[in-house]
């Protein structure tokens, strides 16, 4: 199936990050909310809830992010997705909060969300409606829209791409940017542009993150799918602007635990946005110790940014890596396949010198192996698993 070796793409990863401070200064003259220098973490409402959705439950999943202790570990956006408005925007041309659901409105629920040291996030689109059709878009009211948001205490907007007047993403989208800036209230921008015209390319003059990918759903083949697609642009991906394969399914029961630690670590390595997509009050002990991993969570936030590129691929067998701080190198060993199959990383797939002493640690084991390695490191993995270690040289 081919073989790509990574001494030559980490090597390219490191000069891209050599330049990425320079090139990041330079975004910011456009962009300059000084947000997402690590990927964002939080929760979205969407993948769980869809429109069903009202501020009583957004307030209870304020709350259970805190007494979980999720926020301290960097979980700290709660954002409200599609359906939380009226149809029709007020005489003055404002978008109304549904009274059905957000009766005490949203300024009233962002003071509640920040009181628990938390930030509140919402949805738009740069269209005439949203993709549910149930409420407007903010295609002619950006500038108007953007000042609603910063009034209210708005601290992420998701902005998707539905129900358009057909002219590019290219042109809709920095016109928002420009009305968020305008406010003077930071606001992280989350471009949902489904990949459709590359926005990895244009988004980081635009964006603190911008889709590369259609809707996830939770299953295998999708979230495998959404890697994949993801994975192809890592070298956009830095400190300010990230790669987006969508919002995290772990939790919602659709697939194994093995695939749901496969998700979050390949999210993980690809320092894509954690937002937890589950039902934050009613997690089971097993969706916690996955999204709570610590060590896990490090390699996404890690201050670096590089993102994971796959260095080898040998039918369904895979291995990703990625350099972090302190010359260390996260590596994922996957098999994708049906069948229980030894895999192997190569020091010269991933950038080090054959003769190099590691010690590897295993960040779902949580424990660093006795054995030290040089030249290569095997894992036997059952189907649809993954092992994620940390590489330290150590001679």
């Amino acid at each position: 199936m081919g073989n790509r070796y990574c001494a030559v793409a980490l090597a390219m990863i490191m000069v891209m990050g050599l330049a990425s401070l320079t090139l990041a200064t330079s975004r910011r003259t456009m962009l300059a909310n000084s947000l997402g220098m690590t990927p964002p973490m939080g929760w979205n409402s969407w993948n769980h809830f869809g429109c069903n959705i009202d501020g009583k439950m957004i307030k209870e999943t304020a709350d259970a992010l805190v007494s979980t202790g999720l926020s301290k570990l960097g979980y700290v956006y709660v954002n409200i997705d599609d359906c939380w408005a009226e149809i029709s925007r007020d005489d003055k041309g404002n978008l109304v909060p549904k009274k059905s659901t957000f009766p005490s409105g949203i300024k009233a629920l962002a003071d509640y969300v920040h009181s628990k040291g938390l930030k509140l996030g919402i949805y738009s689109d740069a269209g005439y409606f949203t993709c549910s059709k149930k409420m407007p878009g903010s295609l002619g009211h950006e500038e108007q829209d953007a000042k609603t948001f910063a009034s209210w205490g708005i601290d992420y907007l998701k902005y998707d791409n539905c129900n358009n007047d057909g002219s590019k993403p290219t042109v809709r989208y920095p016109v928002m940017t420009r009305a968020l800036m305008k406010t003077g209230r930071p606001i992280f921008f989350s471009l949902c542009e489904w990949g459709d015209m590359h926005p990895a390319e244009w988004g980081a003059h635009v964006g603190n993150s911008w889709r590369t990918t259609n809707d996830i759903a939770d299953t295998w083949d999708s979230m495998i799918t959404r890697a994949d697609q993801n994975e192809v642009y890592a070298e956009y991906a830095r400190p300010g602007g990230w790669n987006d394969p969508d919002m995290l399914e772990v939790g919602n029961g659709g697939m194994t635990k093995d695939e749901y630690i496969v998700h979050f670590s390949l999210w993980a390595i690809s320092k894509a946005p954690l937002l937890l997509g589950c039902d934050i009050r009613n997690m089971t002990k097993e969706t916690m110790e996955i999204v709570s991993n610590k060590e896990v969570i490090a390699v996404n936030q890690d201050p670096y940014g590089f993102q994971a590129k796959k260095v080898r691929m040998e039918g369904d067998q895979e291995i990703w890596a990625a350099p972090l701080s302190g010359y260390r190198i996260a590596v994922v060993l996957l098999n994708r396949g049906p069948v229980r199959y030894p895999i192997t990383a190569r020091w010269d797939d991933i950038g080090l010198d054959p003769k190099t002493v590691v010690e590897a640690r295993d960040l779902w084991e949580h424990k660093t192996l006795e054995k030290q390695f040089v030249g290569n490191l095997t894992a036997t993995l059952n189907s649809h698993s993954c092992k994620l270690y940390v590489l330290k040289p150590i001679a």
